[in-house]
């Protein structure tokens, strides 16, 4: 074999290697993606809604031992207080369940749990919920307070990041009411 022969197969073994090494296949994130993700997670106010949050005696704290389960399948709801003006919202002593013009909304939970969570999402499910404001992409509207127009602003590369990181949660399976129609709809 000629030397530019075995010069120029050495070099497309080389340039493919460095693609699949800067394009990470979206089944297999990489670490940097995860820690990507973790940090958006930690900064982005996730907690703030996506974990219930108990009475300490320090006051209300987030649970992380129920970290981003969204609000707990066991909590009865009792019908909202309607909020008066200047009030936009109530909120449930959990954090996880709010109640305004639009009805009452429940926030997900975002574990990867395969029957109640982001299981059997994948990265593009997830980045197409953001981008449309949709579950699913296409299906019921995302309710207040969620702030999808926030959200938006995130590189699909950053909404990958941050699915990649909801995949390496604990899965906690925790079934999240509906949504409710506002009283008298």
């Amino acid at each position: 074999m000629s030397s530019l022969k075995m010069l120029l197969r050495i070099a497309l073994v080389v340039l493919v290697s460095h693609a699949r090494a800067a394009d990470p296949s979206p089944a297999t994130p990489s670490v940097d993606a995860q820690t990507r993700g973790k940090y958006l997670v930690m900064t982005s106010g996730c907690h703030d809604c996506h974990t219930p949050w108990k009475i300490t005696p320090e006051g209300p704290r987030p649970d992380f031992e129920r970290s981003l389960s969204g609000h707990p399948e066991s909590l009865e709801m009792t019908i909202a207080p309607r909020p008066a003006e200047p009030w936009l919202m109530t909120a449930a002593v959990t954090n996880t369940a709010f109640a305004g013009p639009w009805g009452v909304s429940f926030t997900a939970n975002l574990t990867p749990d395969r029957e109640t969570g982001l299981g059997k999402w994948n990265a593009r499910t997830f980045i197409d919920t953001i981008r449309t404001g949709r579950h699913l992409g296409r299906g019921r509207e995302i309710l207040p307070p969620m702030p999808v127009p926030v959200y938006r602003n995130f590189t699909d590369g950053d909404l990958a990041a941050i699915f990649a990181y909801l995949q390496t949660l604990p899965a906690i399976h925790n079934r999240v009411p509906d949504p409710r129609p506002p009283a008298g709809s």
